[in-house]
C-alpha cells in the first residue's frame, strides 16, 4: 500500500508541475496517467476509465478552489457570467457522470483520445476564439453550461478547455474567460464527483479503497502533491521557453491519444 501511495504521489508532483508550467487542466494529464498505472495495477478493463474519471474530478476540487481563490484575488472572476452558467454546469455535469457509468470503457477511451487529438492541434496551431457576440440570455448561458458539463463529466477535466474558447467568443477579455473558467471548475468537480460517486456505488469489482468511482490511493497521492508543485511548475513558466514545451507537449498528447484509442479498438 506504501508502494502504491508513493506512485500515486509521484504522478501528483509530475501532474502539478506541468499544470503550472503549461497552464493546462489537471484532468488532461491525470486521466491518461491514471489508464497507465491502473493498467499497471492490472485493474479489471472494463472499469479503469471510469475509475480514472472519477478520480481525475475529485482532484479537481481541491484544484479548482485554489485556482479560483488566486484569480478572485487578481478580480479577473465575472461572477455575473459565472451563476448565470452554474445551474447548467451542475445539471450537465451530473447527467455527463451518469452517462459515463452507463458507457464502455472502450467508449470512453475513444472520447478521450478525439478530444486529446483536439487540444494537441489547438496547442500546435496557436489559434484563439475571435469575440463575436455578447454572453447569450439565460435559456443559451444554461444550455452552453450544460453542454460544457456533460463533456467535462465525459473526459474528467475541469472545463477550462471548453469554458474559455466560449466566453472568448462572447467577447470577455482572456483574463476574465480564464478566470471565470477556473472558477467553473469547482461547480464541475462538485457535481462530477458527486456523479461518479453515486452511480459508482454498488459497483462489483472496483478494486479498494474506494467511494464509488474514486479511487482514494490516487486520490490522496494526487492531491497532496499537485497543490505543492503546481507553483513550483510556474516558477519555471518564466525561465523555460514555454512556447516550445507547448509544441513538445501536444506532440506527447497526440501519441497518449492514439495509445488509448489503439487500446480502446485493438
Amino acid at each position: 500500500m506504501i508502494t502504491t501511495y508513493l506512485l500515486y504521489m509521484c504522478l501528483g508532483a509530475f501532474a502539478g508541475v506541468l499544470a503550472g508550467l503549461l497552464g493546462i487542466g489537471g484532468g488532461l494529464v491525470i486521466v491518461p496517467m491514471l489508464n497507465i498505472a491502473f493498467e499497471m495495477q492490472h485493474f479489471p478493463d472494463v472499469h479503469i476509465q471510469h475509475i480514472a474519471l472519477g478520480t481525475s474530478m475529485a482532484t479537481i476540487i481541491f484544484t479548482s478552489i485554489s485556482s479560483m481563490r488566486a484569480h478572485h484575488k487578481r478580480g479577473a472572476i465575472n461572477y455575473k457570467a459565472f451563476w448565470r452558467l452554474a445551474p447548467g454546469i451542475i445539471l450537465g455535469t451530473y447527467l455527463g457522470a451518469w452517462l459515463a457509468s452507463i458507457l464502455s470503457t472502450m467508449v470512453l477511451k475513444i472520447v478521450f483520445g478525439l478530444f486529446l487529438y483536439y487540444v494537441a492541434t489547438k496547442m500546435l496551431t496557436g489559434k484563439k476564439t475571435e469575440g463575436s457576440r455578447d454572453l447569450p440570455g439565460s435559456p443559451g448561458m444554461i444550455g452552453a453550461g450544460t453542454g460544457i458539463g456533460v463533456f467535462s463529466a465525459l473526459v474528467g477535466i475541469g472545463g477550462g478547455t471548453l469554458t474559455v474558447p466560449f466566453l472568448s467568443w462572447c467577447n470577455q477579455t482572456m483574463h476574465t474567460a480564464i478566470g471565470t473558467a477556473a472558477a467553473v471548475g469547482l461547480p464541475i468537480a462538485l457535481a462530477g464527483t458527486a456523479g461518479y460517486i453515486v452511480h459508482g456505488i454498488g459497483v462489483e469489482g472496483i478494486p479498494g479503497p474506494h467511494i464509488g468511482y474514486v479511487y482514494l490511493p490516487a486520490f490522496l497521492g494526487i492531491i497532496v502533491m499537485s497543490v505543492l508543485t503546481a507553483p513550483y511548475g510556474a516558477k519555471l513558466a518564466h525561465s523555460l521557453p514555454v512556447a516550445k514545451l507547448k509544441r513538445i507537449f501536444a506532440i506527447l498528447l497526440f501519441l497518449v491519444a492514439t495509445r488509448m484509442l489503439w487500446s480502446a479498438l485493438f
